[in-house]
């Protein structure tokens, strides 16, 4: 900008007459202020060190590093100087910068689904949070301490799973149930039919469909019966010799109610060539709670020859993939070439391993609490929340089990009930907080939400 110039009787006016040119004598002023000003900018910028104990940061720096933290600190900082932000504006600043990075953050669950495919389905034990920390290092997946000579990999989990379903001959793991049917699809029917209900030609997340999965093999699909009836005849009428297996999905994420039929595992069994059973959630054992979720203990003694499922479903564990059955079908398909490409890593065979032995992890209590324990735990929370200024109720609630699992099934439960505007900051901190929003109020359903983590959630929604 060009200086100003102003004539005598101006200047007098302005107070700029005097011995040095009026000119001068403005710029100078005007300079004098300008300078000031920055200073008092600077001044007010606050320290990084200052910056880098607040506690939201303190917990940033041990998630993604304090380096990584710094730098975000010393970028805020510059804007504020530029007088791009203001110099309170430094840490949430940092903090916003720092949301689109690092490693996934963590999320309190109080959306009132158990198994939320979207946060990752089940969330793991302490134990096998353990295991996974010592298994980040060396270990012995595949080495005998004994011997000093190659063991078998991840021995320790397979031990673990053939212990949990003793009616499985031999058991294997893959990264997710998908790529068990896949594998299944590949060494037992590539080339030949996999005969199928056309009511079990379902769609599994994200537009991924078990037809389209199957046929990626080379294999043939011949579908029988109809899309709510089929019967043992449709299935006897359509083996023949090029048929390489029968599969039965249990439809885990869909109900077909009214006018239906279909054929038991035990009547399949029958027929003279292998049943594969895709039973979905990982269920083990039978849950009395959820009656209809068919179990890997059962269908195995019901004669089918090998079973997929999942193992960070209703199991409590990491995404992995379970085959369990006959002992010829498992090792056909543990010494397939594609095997190798689907195999997991020794960060997973930790987390299930210390899955399988726990007695109840998280999705297990979660299944189990007592809905008269979740009210008060409602009711203690709303409380406290009303006593701090915020419309806050203790309500009743359903929740239902989801990942694929128990269709239908809802479970008795307890949340608190808050304004719906409070969902975005909710969300937005660390840790984050994801409720439902039910009749335009947001509802922190605490069936998930395991008892610790309580005042967590009080911290944050007064934070």
């Amino acid at each position: 900008m060009a200086p100003a110039v102003f004539k005598t009787d101006e200047a007098e006016d302005l107070g700029l007459a005097g011995s040095i040119p009026v000119r001068l004598r403005f710029i100078f002023h005007w300079a004098g202020l300008c300078s000031s000003s920055v200073v008092d900018l600077r001044r007010n910028v606050p320290r990084t060190d200052a910056v880098l104990a607040d506690p939201r940061l303190v917990t940033a720096a041990e998630r993604l590093g304090r380096p990584l933290v710094k730098a975000a600190v010393n970028q805020a900082q510059e804007r504020a100087r530029a007088g791009a932000i203001a110099p309170a504006q430094v840490a949430e600043s940092v903090l916003e910068a720092l949301r689109a990075l690092g490693p996934l953050r963590r999320v309190i669950n109080a959306t009132g689904v158990l198994l939320h495919t979207n946060l990752g389905r089940a969330p793991l034990s302490a134990s096998a949070i353990r295991a996974v920390t010592t298994a980040a290092g060396p270990t012995d997946v595949e080495f005998d301490l004994e011997t000093g000579t190659r063991g078998r990999r991840g021995r320790g989990a397979m031990a673990a799973l053939a212990a949990a379903v003793p009616a499985a001959e031999a058991v294997h793991v893959v990264n997710n149930n998908a790529a068990a049917l896949v594998l299944a699809a590949t060494a037992l029917a590539s080339g030949r039919e996999i005969v199928i209900s056309r009511g079990e030609l379902v769609e599994i997340g994200d537009g991924f469909r078990i037809p389209d999965l199957l046929v990626s093999t080379g294999a043939r699909l011949r579908e029988v019966g109809t899309t709510n009836r089929t019967h043992l005849s449709d299935y006897a009428d359509a083996i023949g010799p090029g048929t390489g297996f029968v599969l039965k999905v249990h439809p885990s994420n869909f109900r077909v109610e009214g006018f239906t039929g279909a054929v038991e595992v035990d009547e399949l069994a029958g027929l003279g060539v292998p049943v594969v059973v895709d039973i979905g959630s990982g269920l083990l054992e039978r849950e009395p709670s959820l009656p209809g979720e068919p179990a890997a203990a059962d269908v195995l003694r019901a004669g089918a020859d090998l079973v997929t499922a999942s193992g960070d479903k209703l199991l409590g564990g990491p995404q992995a993939g379970l085959l369990l059955g006959r002992r010829d079908i498992v090792e056909r398909l543990r010494r397939h070439p594609l095997a190798r490409a689907l195999r997991v890593d020794k960060l997973t065979l930790a987390a299930l391993e210390a899955t399988l032995r726990d007695p109840a992890p998280p999705v297990v209590s979660a299944l189990h609490a007592d809905p008269a324990l979740l009210a008060k735990r409602a009711e203690t929370i709303a409380a406290t929340l009303r006593l701090a200024g915020v419309d806050a109720a203790a309500v009743p609630s359903l929740a239902t089990v989801g990942g694929g699992g128990a269709p239908g099934v809802t479970l008795p439960s307890a949340a608190v009930s808050l304004p719906f505007g409070l969902a975005g900051r909710l969300r937005s901190h660390e840790p984050a907080v994801v409720g439902r929003i039910e009749n335009d109020r947001l509802l922190l359903d605490l069936r998930a939400v395991p008892p610790e983590e309580d005042g967590e959630l009080l911290r944050t929604v007064t934070g």
